[in-house]
């Protein structure tokens, strides 16, 4: 018996089609477009190649905002996942405890970008800010507009305060979702804090951990307001990663096609290293 094959159900779908086609596959063209092209204004184009590839990948200031972003990446992975483990593994399973615990954890998910970097930005101030005056009181010098260490370390607390909470209530998903006959098992065992954790709770929590790593890292990598609104890319580059990096290249020296390449360069890199980390993982997994 033939299958039937109902054609007509296209055309539910096709107004998503041309959302998805008007939000992101024209204006990724338009971008292919340009990296391959230079104008000179009045709608001018002249065909370039690849020449602003091969510009963007020998650029000393691509390299050096690309190790920034690696080197802030990393360490948000580094923090901000096992910090949320932590938290999620203290966090109650039960009782009153339970609602008020995922409102506080949702709060600073809840607060636009722009309004987390001018909160760490009065945050931060020695006169007026509570952790500026706080470091002043007690003799550090700290001022994040001046000493790039501590703009990195206002940057970095920033990113932690707000998005370590994505990585707690994802592993707290996980966690609620283990029977409570493992770990009763698992005290008739005698098995240790540690051994509950490593064979009971970190299996369980394999899947959600790898979509935490997986959108903390894109988040981290793709990161702008915040750094933007607080230290504006300062001092001097010291903060500048690469999306303040491209901004600076197409909107205020006006370079597109230079800017195009490199908005492609930084997509593909940061769709390769997903696409490491997926594997990896995925791969530990199947062998576990």
């Amino acid at each position: 018996m033939e299958k039937t094959w109902n054609n007509k159900a296209w055309f539910m779908v096709l107004p998503v089609l041309l959302l998805v086609a008007f939000s992101a596959v024209i204006p990724l063209m338009t971008v292919v477009n340009y990296s391959v092209q230079d104008t000179f204004g009045n709608n001018q184009f002249f065909w370039a190649g690849t020449e602003w590839f091969d510009e963007i990948l020998h650029s000393e200031r691509f390299h050096a905002s690309l190790g920034r972003n690696l080197i802030f990446s990393f360490i948000i992975l580094a923090i901000e996942i096992p910090l949320g483990i932590v938290i999620a593994l203290n966090m109650p399973r039960k009782g009153w405890g339970v609602p008020v615990c995922l409102v506080l954890m949702a709060l600073p998910l809840l607060i636009p970008w722009n309004v987390v970097g001018t909160i760490w930005q009065v945050f931060g101030r020695t006169d007026i800010g509570l952790l500026g005056h706080t470091l002043e009181s007690l003799g550090i010098n700290y001022n994040y507009v001046q000493n790039p260490m501590h703009a990195w370390f206002t940057v970095i607390i920033m990113d932690i305060w707000h998005w370590t909470s994505l990585v707690v209530l994802l592993c707290y998903a996980g966690l609620v979702s283990i029977p409570d006959a493992f770990y009763q098992a698992a005290k008739i065992d005698g098995a240790s804090r540690w051994a509950v954790f490593r064979y009971i709770q970190l299996p369980k929590m394999n899947r959600v951990l790898l979509i935490a790593v997986l959108l903390r890292f894109m988040d981290s990598f793709m990161i702008y307001t915040e750094p933007f609104v607080v230290t504006g890319g300062g001092p001097g580059n010291s903060t500048t990663f690469l999306s303040i990096d491209l901004v600076k290249m197409a909107v205020g020296q006006f370079d597109l096609g230079p800017a195009a390449a490199m908005s492609i360069i930084y997509f593909l890199i940061i769709l390769l290293m997903s696409w490491v980390f997926y594997t990896i993982m995925t791969n530990y997994d199947a062998e576990r």
